[in-house]
This record gives C-alpha cells, sequence and structure tokens, in this order.
C-alpha cells in the first residue's frame, strides 16, 4: 500500500488543529462563497445594461439605472462578505498558530535532556519562531485566497455551462493543462522550501551560538573562523532559496499563459456565436468578463500553492518537534514527597548516554540523613552525572535511586526537585530584576526574608550598590554582573527557599577567596541537618565532608573521610598530593 506523502501527513495535522474552530471556517466558507455569488452577479448586470444600449438615440436609461443601483447594491454587499471572510480567515489562522506554538513551547518543557543536549538552542528557536511565523503567512494566504478562488472557479463554470455549452467545453478543454503546470512545479518546490527551512535553522543555531559566546571567539582569534563558517551556511542558504524561489515563481506566468489560452477560445467561439445570432453582445461581454474572473484564481491559486509548499515544510518542522518523544510520563499513582528526611540511597545504578558506551555501572551508596557527601575525581567520571541521576533529570538504565524510602520513579517530578538546592558551576539568570531571580524557588517571599538570604549568601552589599538595589533589572547574561556576582545570586536562592538537602556543583567556582571563605562559613550553617552533595574540583573545600566519594569511570573506587582517604594513600591521596604539593 501506498505511504502517503509527507505533505499530505502534515496537511491532516494541520487541519486537525482547525478542526475545532469550525464555526469560523463555516462562516468563512459561506461569505466566500455569498462574495463569489454576487461577483459572478455583476457580469450579468452588466451584459444586461449594454443590451439597453441598442442604437443611436434607442437607450433605456430608465431600465440602465435600475441596474445601476442594483450593482451598487451587489459591489457594497460584495465587499461585506469579503470583510467577513477575511475577519474569520485571520481568526482561524492566528489561533491555530498560537495553538500550535503553545503546543510546542509546552512540549520543550517536558522534553528529556538528552533532546536539549542533541540539538543547538539556535535551531530549536528557529522552530518556534521563524517556522512557525513563515506557516503562519502561508496559512493565511491559503484561507484568504484558496476558498474564494476554487468557489470562483465552480461558479464561473456553472454560469458558463448553464448560458453556453460550446464556450463550456472550451474552458473545459483547456483547463486540465493549467491544473498540470502548477502540480508539476508545486511537487518540485516542497522539497526545495523544506531545504531552506533547515538551512535557515542551521543559520539561527549558529548566529545564537556565536552571538552568545563572543567572548571566547574574540579571545582566540576566531573571528575569520566564524564568518567563513557563516558565510558557507549564508551561501547554501541562498542558492536553495534561490531555487525554491526560481521554480515557484514560474508558476504564475505558466498558468498565466495557459489561462490566456483559455480567455482567447472564449473570446474566439463567443464572437463567433454573437455573430451567428446564438448570444448577444451582453451574453458575450458577460462570458468574457467569467473568462477573465474564471481564469484569475488560478494565478493566485498558484501562488498560494507556493506558499503552501513553504507553510507545510515549516509545519512540518514544527510538528516534529511537537511528537519528539517526551520525558518518561510520571505513573498515575506518582506519590508527592512532601517533606524528604535526606535519606538517599542508590541500588547497583547503571546508565549510559548512549548504549553501546556505558558510564555508570553497579553504583551502591547509602547516604544517612545530614550527612554532607563530597563527589571528587577526575574530568569525564560521573560525577555531574550522577547529580542528574539524583534531581531526575535522566532515567537510570538499571539499578534505582530511592530517597526517603520511595523509589524516585514513583515521586512526582516537581516534588523530587523541590525537595533540593541547587547551585551548579554555571549560573542562570532570567530577564527581571534582582529580587524577581531570587524569588524563584519562592515567589511569596517578603522582603525581609529576601534581604535575610542575600546577607546571608553576602550578596546583599553588591545588591545595594546597583542603581535600584533589589529592583535593578538584568538580562538573562545578568548585564554588568560580573560571574561571582551571578553565582551569588544564585546561592541566595538556595538560601531563600532552605531545602530538605542540597546539590552544590563548584557552587564558588567564580568567586573570590576571602567570599568564598564566608560563603563556606553560611554553607556550613545552612547543610546543618541537611543532607548534601557537593561536587567538587578543589579539594580544599571538601574537607570537612562526613564522607568522600572517590570517583574513577563511572565506579566508587574509594569512599571514606578526608584523614581516612589520606592514610590509605590511594587514587585520593593522589589527587590531594598533586594540588597541593611544593
Amino acid at each position: 500500500m501506498k505511504q502517503p506523502s509527507k505533505q499530505m501527513v502534515t496537511l491532516k495535522k494541520v487541519l486537525h488543529r482547525i478542526k475545532k474552530y469550525w464555526f469560523f471556517l463555516t462562516l468563512s466558507i459561506l461569505s466566500a462563497a455569498a462574495s463569489v455569488a454576487l461577483t459572478l452577479y455583476a457580469p450579468v448586470l452588466t451584459g444586461n445594461a449594454i443590451d439597453l444600449i441598442i442604437d443611436k438615440g434607442l437607450v433605456d436609461f430608465e431600465g440602465i439605472l435600475s441596474i445601476v443601483i442594483r450593482l451598487g447594491i451587489v459591489i457594497l454587499l460584495t465587499a461585506v462578505f469579503q470583510w467577513l471572510m477575511n475577519v474569520c480567515n485571520n481568526l482561524i489562522a492566528y489561533r491555530t498558530i498560537r495553538d500550535i506554538r503553545d503546543e510546542a513551547f509546552r512540549k520543550i518543557s517536558i522534553l528529556p535532556l538528552k533532546y536539549i543536549d542533541g540539538h543547538s538552542y539556535g535551531e530549536v528557536v528557529s522552530r518556534v519562531i521563524a517556522d512557525v511565523d513563515q506557516f503562519a503567512d502561508g496559512l493565511l494566504m491559503g484561507f484568504t485566497q484558496l476558498f474564494t478562488g476554487v468557489i470562483t472557479i465552480l461558479g464561473t463554470l456553472g454560469f458558463i455551462l448553464i448560458n453556453s455549452v460550446t464556450i463550456a467545453l472550451v474552458v473545459l478543454l483547456v483547463t486540465p493543462l493549467s491544473f498540470f503546470v502548477a502540480s508539476f512545479i508545486a511537487r518540485r518546490t516542497f522539497s526545495m522550501f523544506r531545504l531552506q527551512s533547515e538551512t535557515r535553522g542551521e543559520q539561527t543555531a549558529l548566529i545564537d551560538e556565536m552571538v552568545g559566546n563572543q567572548k571566547v571567539v574574540q579571545a582566540y582569534g576566531q573571528e575569520e573562523e566564524v564568518l567563513r563558517r557563516f558565510d558557507e551556511i549564508n551561501e547554501r542558504l541562498a542558492d536553495c532559496s534561490l531555487k525554491a524561489i526560481f521554480f515557484s515563481s514560474i508558476t504564475n506566468p505558466s498558468t498565466r499563459f495557459v489561462n490566456n489560452l483559455v480567455y482567447a477560445g472564449v473570446a474566439l467561439v463567443g464572437s463567433l456565436s454573437a455573430v451567428a445570432g446564438q448570444i448577444t453582445v451582453g451574453q458575450l461581454s458577460c462570458f468574457l468578463s467569467y473568462a477573465n474572473q474564471y481564469t484569475k484564481p488560478f494565478n493566485e491559486i498558484s501562488g498560494v500553492i507556493t506558499e503552501l509548499q513553504n507553510a507545510l515544510a515549516c509545519a512540518g518542522r514544527i510538528f516534529e518537534l511537537i511528537e519528539e518523544q517526551p520525558q518518561v510520563p510520571e505513573l498515575p499513582d506518582a506519590v508527592r514527597l512532601e517533606q524528604a528526611d535526606g535519606h538517599v540511597d542508590l541500588r547497583d545504578v547503571a546508565f549510559a548516554y548512549t548504549p553501546d558506551r556505558p558510564l555508570i555501572e553497579g553504583l551502591n551508596l547509602q547516604v544517612r540523613p545530614g550527612q554532607r557527601v563530597a563527589i571528587v575525581g577526575p574530568t569525564g567520571c560521573g560525577k555531574t552525572t550522577l547529580i542528574n541521576l539524583l534531581m531526575r533529570f535522566y532515567d537510570v538504565d538499571g539499578g534505582g535511586i530511592s530517597v526517603s524510602g520511595h523509589d524516585i520513579r514513583s515521586l512526582t517530578r516537581h516534588s523530587l526537585r523541590t525537595s533540593y538546592g541547587m547551585v551548579l558551576q554555571e549560573t542562570w539568570l532570567r530577564t527581571g530584576t534582582i529580587r524577581d531571580n531570587i524569588v524563584m524557588g519562592r515567589p511569596d517571599a517578603t522582603d525581609e526574608e529576601v534581604i535575610a538570604a542575600a546577607k546571608a549568601a553576602h550578596a546583599h552589599s553588591f545588591i545595594k550598590r546597583l542603581p535600584q538595589g533589589y529592583d535593578t533589572v538584568i538580562t538573562e547574561d545578568g548585564g554588568g554582573l560580573s560571574q561571582g556576582q551571578k553565582q551569588l545570586l544564585c546561592i541566595t536562592r538556595v538560601m531563600l527557599c532552605r531545602p530538605p538537602m542540597l546539590i552544590l556543583d563548584e557552587a564558588t567556582s567564580s568567586i573570590d577567596t576571602r567570599t568564598e571563605v564566608k560563603i563556606q562559613e553560611a554553607f556550613a550553617r545552612l547543610m546543618e541537618g541537611r543532607t548534601s552533595f557537593i561536587v567538587a574540583h578543589r579539594l580544599s573545600t571538601i574537607r570537612e565532608a562526613d564522607v568522600i566519594l572517590v570517583m574513577k569511570d563511572g565506579h566508587i573506587i574509594e569512599q571514606g573521610n578526608h584523614e581516612q582517604l589520606l592514610r590509605q594513600g590511594g587514587f585520593y591521596a593522589e589527587l590531594w598530593n598533586s594540588q597541593f604539593k611544593v
């Protein structure tokens, strides 16, 4: 059985989403039908008026005046119905686009991290913004011109058929040629528009990457290399865009040529019929007007087909995102973790980012409530991966992780993650005020609580020096804040929430030594009675940890406190001596 084409599959998905606006769709079709009927009636009135002009001095002015009045009413009603149709089409198009964009953004929030990690941010943004905009333009043009075009063709053909079978046959014989030309070109433009959309996404991804990391680009003198990459992508985009536009642009002139043949055929046959007395001059005028109205929609529809090719290509990329496999759904009877006691248990945990390259195997760990657990080891040993598993950003491939006696897969993700306070080496701020960024975890926090948390994190002093203090607006990259100040704001968030468990992944890496000592003291107070996981490269920051886990190649190879591990003289001792030997 022949599989439906990508275009048809995408079109069905679009129609499925439009279906909910059936009322506006029905009203639009009825308005289009009424508009076309009135447009087709106007030439009849014009033809009747011409027939009232018989000869010099033989003109029925009263009859013509009556026809002119009716013609004015017809024109006014046509304008009203066209306005109503356009309003309905706009409502359908933009509400459908709103729904699709909302659906795409919601899907992003539940996509597994492996999808986000495997796609550039710019490419994802291009799908949600640029592709949706392109789809909106094509959808709006399709509704506006496709309905009226099809109804005009059918209505005109019906009027001609009723009045003259001979002229109708002329029209019907030439029409298939126009359809053939349009469909022949349309089949070839879809793949080109899809390639254009994909290349545009690649370009957006590069721009996003380079603008976001401009300092690194300049620091390593990569400006020329980045320009070379941009020029290469830009050249490919220009090439596929020109090909798509070239093929799409020949649709209109090709169908226009065929349509002129229709007009010429009607004029020739109609003139011979008028000479033979089979039709009047007014009817000939009417037929010529119909021939023009009949062929005009073909030109418009050919343009619509071009836009729809582009729109469907963009829609296909959006639906690919929407239909991506979401993260493993929560169990129907998932439990809400109300108050974590800090007991964490890892049993034979196995995990791999790719099936053929295992990262963690047979990992076992029991953490008692209130313990401070430090995780150390060389780069790539699995420290950050372990944090991702604890937070359930990734699910384990084997074994299990329990918190307070509950397997984390049986808990709601929200309750699990809000039980942890997390400070990462990479800071993240959003556009808004300083206060907005601090209260992200506790929107209902009072000003007094915010200030107390900022003082505990030693951020209050620099915040007060900002132009508007806690009301200073910053951008997502932190604006004029230093990396250390941005990290202090992230620490303040955790100080405000005071969660039952903490995860600190190089939380003080960008802070000066003096402030770091004070932050470590604040963390020490915050960690009292709380289970804490501390990922550190500077071993001096984890000397006071209750348990130090030494990881290598996804396995815990040593375990104990600082003094015990030094006495063992193993891998930890080597790491310590490598950092502090004179």
